[in-house]
């Protein structure tokens, strides 16, 4: 089984935010296939679709942001697989150039907590990502606070749709078994 695990925060008050951009695009995949999530005791909502004969687990952790690697560890070690081959998560990226996409197979967490907490959970940083390019607003923790836990704009929206459009796209060219290299030279923007 693949895993496909979308970062961001529960609760009505984070919908639509910048940092929940990891629910949105799992979101939009789940919508391409008629998937429906529902509550998992390994702290998440999940749902569970076949691409190609694939099975594949779609992972929306319920643990917050900071404390991801807590729902990834309990799906892994109930459902059995491997973080560093049957895994990808779907994450921000403040780093990155608004509505750029970037996968990269290893890394540190790069200051993000959910990725921090991944690695903290599963002993690794070799897992596959796909990021999803915010900006960088300013570089006062405060103003970063609010631009990520904030809503985007009306002119941010359509970028933001073409991210999701193509990360639909790479997710099942991942699940197709698509290198790295390979998604890397198809979608990195």
């Amino acid at each position: 089984m693949k895993y496909i695990i979308g970062l961001g925060n529960i609760g009505k008050q984070y919908d639509k935010t910048r940092h929940n951009i990891g629910f949105m695009a799992l979101d939009a995949f789940a919508a391409a296939y008629q998937a429906s999530f529902t509550p998992s005791k390994q702290f998440a909502t999940t749902a569970k679709i076949t691409v190609d004969g694939e099975q594949v687990m779609l992972v929306k952790p319920t643990t917050y942001m900071n404390d991801s690697g807590k729902a990834v560890r309990a799906i892994l070690d109930y459902y059995g697989g491997d973080i560093n081959q049957d895994v990808l998560v779907l994450v921000d990226d403040m780093d990155l150039p608004f509505g750029k996409l970037r996968f990269r197979a290893k890394g540190s967490a790069g200051g993000h907590n959910g990725l921090k907490s991944i690695i903290a959970h599963t002993n690794s940083q070799t897992f596959l990502r796909l990021k999803f390019g915010l900006g960088h607003p300013d570089h006062d923790k405060q103003v970063v606070i609010n631009y990520v836990l904030g809503q985007f704009t009306a002119t941010e929206s359509q970028d933001v749709e073409h991210m999701l459009d193509n990360s639909t796209k790479a997710l099942v060219d991942w699940i197709q078994g698509a290198t790295t290299a390979q998604l890397s030279n198809q979608y990195n923007g």
